[in-house]
C-alpha cells in the first residue's frame, strides 16, 4: 500500500510508503529505549566518575544509531549495511578513546576545583574562628591592664608593695599580649607560604627541660605535678628548636589546664635509628565520648 500524499521533496514526486514509516517508528523506538537506559546508567554514575559519565555520553548516540538500523532491517546485514557498520566501527575507535581521555583530563579538573574550594572554605572558617578566639582572649589581659592602670592613675593603689605587684601584673599582660600577636603574625605567615624555619640540630633533652620549666609554675599553683620520665638521653634531631617548643609547651599548657589538682602530666622521650618521638601524658580522662 502508498501512503497517500507526503511529499518530502519540492521537485521529485517521493511518497513514503507505509513500510517506512512502521521502520522508521521502529527504529525511534529502539533508538528510544538505548537513549533512556543510558540515562539511567548516566544519573547513577554522574556523582560517582565524571570520565566513565562522559564515555557513556559519548556510546549512547553511536548505541541508539546501530540499534535502530539493525532493528529496523531486520538483521538482514546487506553489503550496504556492512559497509555503514564499519564506518559506526571506525568512528567508535576515534571517538571512544577521545572520550575516555576528556573525561579523565575534565575529571581531574573538577576534583582540582573541588579541592580547592573545600581547601579556601575550610581556610575562611579557621580565619573565623581565628578571630573569634583572639577576640575572646584579648580581651582579658586587656581588661585588666586598664583596670590595674587606671587605679594606679587614680592612686587607689599607692602602696609600694602594691603597686610593684601591679607592675609585674601588667608586665605579664603585656607579655602575654606580644605572645599573642606574634602567634597571629606567624600564622598569617603560614597561611602565606612565607614562614622560614630555622632547621639544624636540635638538643630534644634542652626543649623537654625549657618546655616543663615554663609550665611549671602555673601547675604548680593548681597542685599538678609535671614530670619527665626517664633521665636525659642526650638525644638529638633534626627540626627547629623554637616551634618544636611551643608545640610542646602548647601540649603541655593544655594538660596542665585539664588535669585536676594532684594529677600528674609526664613527658617522656623516646627514639629509634629514623625519628625521635616525644609523648605527653596526663591524668584528665582522656577527650568525652560526645566531643
Amino acid at each position: 500500500g502508498v501512503w497517500p500524499g507526503i511529499p518530502l521533496g519540492p521537485r521529485d514526486g517521493f511518497l513514503m510508503t507505509t513500510a517506512d514509516l512502521h521502520s522508521i517508528a521502529i527504529g525511534l523506538l529502539c533508538s528510544l529505549a538505548v537513549v533512556v537506559g543510558g540515562a539511567l546508567v548516566l544519573t547513577r554514575l554522574r556523582a560517582r566518575n565524571l570520565a566513565a559519565s562522559i564515555l557513556l555520553l559519548t556510546l549512547v548516540p553511536l548505541l541508539a544509531i546501530i540499534a535502530g538500523v539493525v532493528i529496523t532491517s531486520q538483521f538482514m546485514f546487506t553489503q550496504e549495511l556492512r559497509r555503514t557498520a564499519l564506518v559506526w566501527l571506525a568512528v567508535t575507535l576515534v571517538s571512544v578513546p577521545s572520550a575516555v581521555l576528556l573525561g579523565r583530563s575534565i575529571a581531574r579538573k573538577s576534583v582540582w576545583e573541588r579541592d580547592a574550594i573545600e581547601r579556601e572554605r575550610s581556610a575562611e572558617r579557621s580565619r573565623r574562628e581565628l578571630l573569634a578566639w583572639l577576640s575572646h582572649d584579648l580581651r582579658t589581659p586587656i581588661a585588666g591592664v586598664q583596670a590595674m592602670t587606671e587605679a594606679l592613675e587614680d592612686g587607689v593603689v599607692s602602696e609600694p608593695e602594691d603597686v610593684r605587684q601591679y607592675a609585674q601584673l601588667i608586665r605579664l599582660e603585656t607579655h602575654r599580649l606580644a605572645g599573642m600577636i606574634d602567634d597571629l603574625f606567624e600564622m598569617s605567615q603560614i597561611n602565606a607560604g612565607t614562614l622560614m624555619l630555622d632547621v639544624g640540630p636540635v638538643a630534644v633533652d634542652d626543649v623537654v627541660r625549657s618546655a616543663v620549666d615554663a609550665v611549671r609554675p602555673s601547675a604548680e599553683q593548681k597542685g599538678v605535678r609535671v614530670e619527665v620520665d626517664g633521665r636525659p638521653s642526650g638525644t638529638l634531631a633534626v627540626g627547629a628548636a623554637p616551634e618544636l617548643m611551643r608545640v610542646l609547651r602548647n601540649l603541655l599548657g593544655n594538660a596542665v589546664r585539664h588535669t585536676p589538682a594532684t594529677g600528674a602530666v609526664t613527658v617522656s622521650v623516646g627514639s629509634d635509628a629514623a625519628e625521635v618521638w616525644l609523648r605527653v601524658e596526663d591524668s584528665c580522662g582522656g577527650i568525652s565520648e560526645h566531643d
